[in-house]
């Protein structure tokens, strides 16, 4: 009698802990702390400073000339650039001709291009022959003759 009522109580105490488990929460949980591993969160910002680096440095930042964006802020300011893009024809397992970039670069003829270059797309794409590389052609224009670009079929690179 005491043995049945201890192995009850026993069941009755573990039999939520191997459920749970059953039911993938386990997992769910590992797989969580293996993620975070794998993909560390950014450090945090520093908290902004109520003492100021002196005049010196804030004329110093002033003089410095802006990075050019490829994301325009302020709904395209004279001076802005914004990044284009078009898928350059590549197919898996060598089945399609990928387009050069400087050859692809002539659709844009008349738009003045400051940089260009061949990366993915960063989408998942599905592993098959024949199917879609993700491979594009990237130029960054000014943001003013963005809607000339995209009336020639390329898309505005919204990826990042």
């Amino acid at each position: 009698m005491h043995q049945t009522l201890v192995f009850a109580s026993f069941l009755a105490f573990t039999a939520p802990l191997l459920s749970s488990c059953a039911t993938g929460s386990c997992r769910q949980v590992a797989n969580a702390e293996a993620n975070a591993q794998a993909h560390p969160s950014p450090p945090a910002a520093p908290a902004p400073s109520s003492v100021g680096p002196g005049p010196k440095a804030s004329r110093a930042k002033k003089t410095a000339a802006p990075a050019p964006s490829s994301v325009p802020q302020g709904g395209g300011i004279q001076g802005e650039t914004v990044t284009v893009y078009k898928y350059d024809g590549s197919l898996q397992c060598g089945q399609g001709k990928a387009v050069p970039v400087a050859d692809m670069e002539r659709e844009l003829s008349g738009i003045p291009v400051q940089s260009r270059e061949k990366k993915p797309d960063g989408l998942m794409h599905i592993q098959v022959c024949g199917q879609p590389t993700g491979m594009v052609n990237a130029y960054v224009i000014p943001f003013t003759k963005l809607i000339e670009a995209e009336k020639r079929g390329f898309r505005r690179w919204n990826f990042e």
